[in-house]
């Protein structure tokens, strides 16, 4: 997860331009999985996949998240977390200002969605569902706890603490963290989830595509 969020942080760093953050992107997918790869041996069991019913949740998941995030701003809850640690106001960016609409764009498009689809739904579900709601039960010997073993502590502090990793989309990060969490209980499989995960933000960015580029709602970028 360090490793992930190191590679997460390059993207966004100063020095690089918006024209090559899709290499960026690509290094953290490759990187991540990397790391994953050479810790295979120290991994949990996987489980089963259950590969159709998780495309359904994911994309219950991710229309959930859409017109969530809709429905919290017509609430007129702020938009990015109101905390000292996220200053600012949440700008929403149109990647096309800087890529234009052809080949960078694209390239850029793509390698964001797959990353998302792999090597994101890979990490945060070892690192989320794997170990942290474990770790919440018992930090010393969590390996020791059963994959889907629940307490209310373990539930909740991991769905509260995904608001630190969505900061401009943290209330409705909430209820979709209760999902993922609520389904590793139901199938208790790593796998499971990573495919959920992953079926999940590929929906959403294919959606957030459509959104804008064939309805003309450039407020869709907020979920970008």
């Amino acid at each position: 997860m360090f490793v992930y969020l190191g590679l997460l942080a390059l993207r966004d760093t100063s020095f690089l331009t918006y024209e090559y953050r899709w290499a960026a992107s690509l290094i953290r997918g490759v990187g991540g999985l990397w790391v994953v790869w050479l810790f295979r041996r120290h991994l949990p069991p996987w489980g089963k996949a259950h590969v159709l019913l998780a495309a359904v949740m994911g994309v219950l998941i991710a229309t959930g998240w859409y017109y969530g995030q809709y429905f919290f701003n017509w609430l007129g809850l702020p938009h990015r977390m109101p905390l000292p640690i996220f200053s600012g106001d949440f700008e929403l960016v149109d990647p096309r200002d800087s890529l234009g609409t052809g080949g960078l764009f694209w390239s850029t498009v793509v390698t964001r969605i797959v990353v998302a689809s792999t090597t994101v739904a890979v990490v945060e579900e070892l690192f989320w569902r794997a170990f942290l709601l474990r770790a919440f039960i018992d930090w010393s010997e969590f390996e020791k706890k059963p994959l889907g073993m629940f307490t209310w502590k373990s539930f909740l502090l991991t769905s509260l603490l995904s608001t630190l990793e969505h900061p401009d989309n943290w209330a409705v990060s909430i209820p979709c963290w209760f999902a993922f969490n609520a389904l590793m209980y139901w199938k208790k499989s790593i796998l499971f989830l990573v495919f959920v995960h992953g079926f999940t933000n590929l929906f959403l960015y294919i959606w957030v595509l459509v959104e804008v580029l064939h309805r003309g709602n450039e407020q869709a970028w907020m979920f970008w």
